[in-house]
């Protein structure tokens, strides 16, 4: 424990007229949103760069404690990686050739392995197996470290499938497909996905081709990869692909369609129909909406069609991890995912967990949004079955094999005592018993610090929670 941190706390107690009444949140044992499926990133940009490095991979893929750029991390156990399918080539083709965004950046432009339309056959001149090396580089140290839920994922079809051949998007932001090429889209999708198992061994377990297709904002100047896909169009693309995984003897499912916002994902869904719908295993949702958006509505909707739900995409600029924490326990309350991706974990401008330049190849140090992120990443684990907390601010987990529950919440007013209740369960440890936990102030401040000080009175433990704190807390000898 750090001396300033003894210090100010003991000025927080004695100071006792400044501190919010005690706040006690109950968890539930009865309840059950879902087994954990896991946490994960999305590779594209930063792997194009940074693939080849094992301190990455080891930093987000194992709970080891890994230096990297000088700096000593814990890991953030990563079990999710999602690859992107490239729509770039710099080929000519019959005297045509892509057409580039003035304002694309190089590490936006993912090389696509279907350069030339002229032949299906993967094993013909038109594909190009040899590309995106650092990208498939960083997805198979991801499967080497334990990494073990794998999806193939679209930006835009390959430039050649495009009305303007930009993969960027259209001029208006409209649908960019070509009508003849719906078909030949997922021909590319399933066949990347076969021969990723045929040449590397890897069989990615699920496979979405579109990105946020119902955006109106991918236009031939956009800054990456991007295509509006209207959702009548999604339906027939999703009917060819089940065609062509299964001609494949694939047995990848599809998810769809990683809308942007949860409204659009509402509404694809409601939208979609059912021949499409019924070859859908999970639906994907991107975090981009904040705050706003029918969270619930996308968890109903999807809960009654049978599907799973997936947070397969969030980033932030807001380094400080203040929306990351924020919206992240929104996400875990009203939306209910199973599995939560951070979009780039390199990346400038207060995105990444790690400041990265990806064109330039720099690397920085972790914001400190990477230690909001360990509080959840670290501790709840895949396998775990998510609960109630009782309180907006606070989310819970149980590992039934090792009768451990895990509790993290964030205090965003006054500092304040927060009591947990755990009453309601079969099982606790006896009085005295120790609670082991973590702290990170949100902003900046203490990075991941863990006290072993917080004991078992009764039913119920307690914590000082400082203003813009996020806690985790994790429990033994408790049984449901």
């Amino acid at each position: 424990m750090h001396v300033h941190i003894l210090v100010r706390t003991a000025l927080l107690l004695v100071s006792s007229v400044t501190v919010n009444a005690d706040v006690t949140t109950t968890i539930d044992p009865k309840s059950n949103w879902g087994a954990w499926e896991g946490w994960g990133t999305s590779l594209a940009w930063w792997a194009q760069q940074f693939g080849q490095r094992d301190d990455l991979a080891d930093v987000f893929f194992t709970l080891g404690q890994t230096q990297v750029n000088g700096q000593s991390l814990p890991g953030l156990g990563f079990n999710i990686v999602r690859y992107n399918a490239g729509a770039c080539s710099w080929n000519a083709v019959g005297g045509e050739s892509m057409v580039v965004s003035k304002n694309v950046k190089r590490s936006r432009q993912m090389e696509g392995f279907w350069v030339d339309w002229t032949n299906a056959d993967p094993a013909s001149s038109s594909w190009n197996w040899s590309v995106d090396v650092n990208q498939r580089a960083a997805l198979q140290k991801a499967i080497d470290r334990g990494a073990d839920r794998t999806e193939l994922f679209s930006n835009s079809p390959m430039w050649w499938m495009t009305k303007n051949h930009n993969p960027s998007g259209a001029s208006d932001g409209s649908e960019n497909i070509q009508s003849w090429n719906l078909e030949q889209h997922a021909i590319y999708i399933a066949t990347v996905a076969k021969a990723f198992k045929d040449k590397w061994g890897i069989q990615f377990g699920s496979v979405d081709p579109f990105n946020e297709p119902t955006a109106n904002w991918w236009k031939a100047d956009g800054t990456q990869e991007g295509c509006h896909i209207n959702v009548a169009t999604q339906a027939t693309i999703i009917g060819h692909l089940q065609t062509q995984l299964n001609n494949r003897g694939l047995s990848t499912v599809i998810s769809a369609s990683d809308e942007s916002y949860y409204d659009q994902a509402l509404s694809t869904l409601q939208n979609l129909g059912s021949s499409a719908i019924s070859k859908i295993a999970r639906v994907n949702v991107h975090g981009y909406q904040s705050g706003s958006g029918d969270r619930a509505g996308l968890r109903a909707l999807a809960t009654k069609s049978g599907k799973a739900l997936w947070n397969s995409e969030y980033g932030d600029g807001v380094a400080t991890g203040a929306d990351l924490a924020r919206y992240l326990l929104q996400d875990m309350r009203t939306l209910k995912p199973t599995a939560w991706v951070y979009w780039q974990v390199l990346d400038g401008g207060g995105w990444g967990l790690i400041d990265a330049n990806n064109d330039d190849g720099t690397l920085g140090s972790a914001t400190q949004k990477y230690f909001v992120l360990a509080q959840f990443a670290r501790h709840m684990r895949p396998g775990m079955q998510i609960l109630d907390g009782g309180r907006d601010n606070v989310v819970a987990a149980y590992d039934a094999s090792q009768s451990k529950l895990v509790i993290v919440a964030v205090n965003w007013d006054n500092a304040q005592y927060i009591n947990f209740e755990l009453s309601g369960f079969s099982g606790r440890p006896s009085a005295g018993s120790k609670v082991t936990r973590w702290l990170t102030q949100i902003g900046s401040g203490d990075r991941y610090v863990q006290y072993s000080d917080t004991t078992i009175s009764g039913t119920r433990f307690w914590s000082y929670f400082e203003k813009n704190v996020v806690q985790t807390f994790e429990v033994t000898g408790v049984r449901l």
